[in-house]
């Protein structure tokens, strides 16, 4: 019985590197180098068992339902429609197995956040990965079906295009879930939250939403379908944000410490290169040394409650349709707006240390923001829904260069810790 219940072997390994992690997280020595490269292939090893496992319950389902039937490749009981089930269920159900192997074992600060976090976070993520499983393979199958037009299948080839849904969609969310990083998350926030707007643009009953704002989308002349979607991807990119926050406040942290680390150096060798004959330093180098201390502290903190409110608010924009409450949703959407425009303007303070021309970059963010909004009102040059359609593209481009930066500069640490 002791055999049946010891953990597996990837499970064993990916504690022994979260163990390694855990006693070296501002470096990297040899051997958790070697163990992370062992980690790697198995999972890989874990993905392909996952993709066969999708493949094979696609290839079960399909000759199932297309016995004796040839289907078309998109519309009602097509391969489209039974593929976008199948690929939703084994993209969910691979991205959990591979983000417990991730959260429970590879990065054990996961596990340890309060229980109920670790669910919201849990569904976001699960209901993430199934929703871009299910928009890719209707958007797949409808353009080929535009493509193909008349184009009908045996029910041997359909089942065969179903077990690839099926083994595509396993394969990729495993993947994600076990390697999941702060730079792996934007990017499925930005697929997910672009799939979910077209879905609700395409559905949209009012052809003329476009003329209003976004948020028009989410209202019930829009239609139910699009409701539902535009207000379930709002509620849940906040959710993502927030565990976003989680994985960048983290490596932010590792950082944090080696430059605060640095700076007390530094301000203390300047003490001591100013201390008088009695031993006692200068006011004035007291001061300066105060001031200087103060401004060159990273300040995690701020910068991970500001990404929180943007979290929260953008949430909160689902749950409270302009519909429901004009004066609240308003008020929703700016503080998620404000708080982002902070972070632009506020970061050379908050994160001192990081490079120039980040804070160049994000200052001319800031002003693009400033600029589309008084193009809006007062000049009245376009509607809201530009200002939407250029706020989001700033928010995604900036929030790429931002974790690339942080992944940088803790890789630097890295490198000067084990050196």
């Amino acid at each position: 019985m002791s055999s049946i219940r010891r953990p597996g072997r990837a499970r064993r390994l990916a504690a022994t590197v979260a163990q390694e992690e855990a006693a070296h997280p501002s470096s990297t020595t040899q051997q958790q180098v070697q163990s992370q490269a062992r980690l790697q292939v198995m999972v890989e090893s874990r993905a392909i068992w996952s993709a066969l496992g999708g493949g094979l319950l696609g290839l079960v389902i399909g000759l199932v339902v297309f016995y004796q039937q040839r289907p078309s490749l998109a519309g009602d009981d097509s391969i489209q429609f039974y593929g976008s089930i199948i690929g939703g269920i084994t993209a969910g159900v691979a991205f959990l197995l591979g983000y417990s192997l991730n959260a429970r074992m590879a990065n054990i600060w996961l596990g340890q956040r309060p229980r109920l976090r670790q669910l919201i976070d849990t569904l976001a993520l699960l209901v993430v990965h199934s929703s871009i499983a299910v928009m890719g393979t209707l958007g797949i199958f409808r353009v080929f079906q535009e493509a193909f037009i008349g184009l009908t299948v045996d029910h041997v080839a359909s089942s065969v295009l179903v077990a690839i849904v099926g083994g595509v969609a396993a394969y990729f969310s495993f993947n994600s879930g076990a390697r999941i990083t702060a730079f792996s998350l934007s990017t499925l926030l930005a697929i997910f939250m672009a799939s979910g707007v077209l879905v609700s643009m395409i559905f949209a009953e009012n052809p003329f939403w476009w003329h209003v704002m976004f948020s028009e989308l989410g209202t019930g002349q829009a239609g139910l379908t699009s409701f539902w979607t535009f207000n379930t991807t709002l509620v849940v990119s906040g959710v993502i944000i927030t565990t976003l926050t989680a994985f960048i406040a983290r490596d932010l942290e590792i950082w944090g410490e080696f430059e605060r680390h640095r700076v007390a150096q530094r301000l203390a060798e300047r003490a001591e290169t100013r201390r008088k004959s009695s031993g006692r330093v200068p006011l004035r180098i007291r001061m300066a040394n105060a001031f200087s201390g103060h401004f060159r502290t990273p300040r995690i903190m701020v910068v991970r409650v500001a990404m929180i409110v943007m979290g929260l608010s953008l949430a909160a924009v689902g749950l409270i349709p302009i519909s429901l409450h004009h004066d609240l949703h308003t008020l929703v959407t700016a503080m998620f707006g404000l708080s982002f425009l902070f972070i632009l303007l506020a970061v050379p303070y908050l994160l001192p240390g990081f490079p120039r021309s980040f804070y160049l970059l994000s200052f001319v963010a800031a002003c693009g923001l400033v600029f589309s909004f008084l193009l809006w009102r007062p000049i009245g040059y376009w509607n809201l829904t530009s200002l939407e359609l250029i706020g989001a593209a700033i928010l995604f481009a900036w929030l790429v260069v931002f974790i690339r930066n942080i992944a940088a500069l803790v890789e630097r640490v890295k490198q000067l810790e084990a050196g």
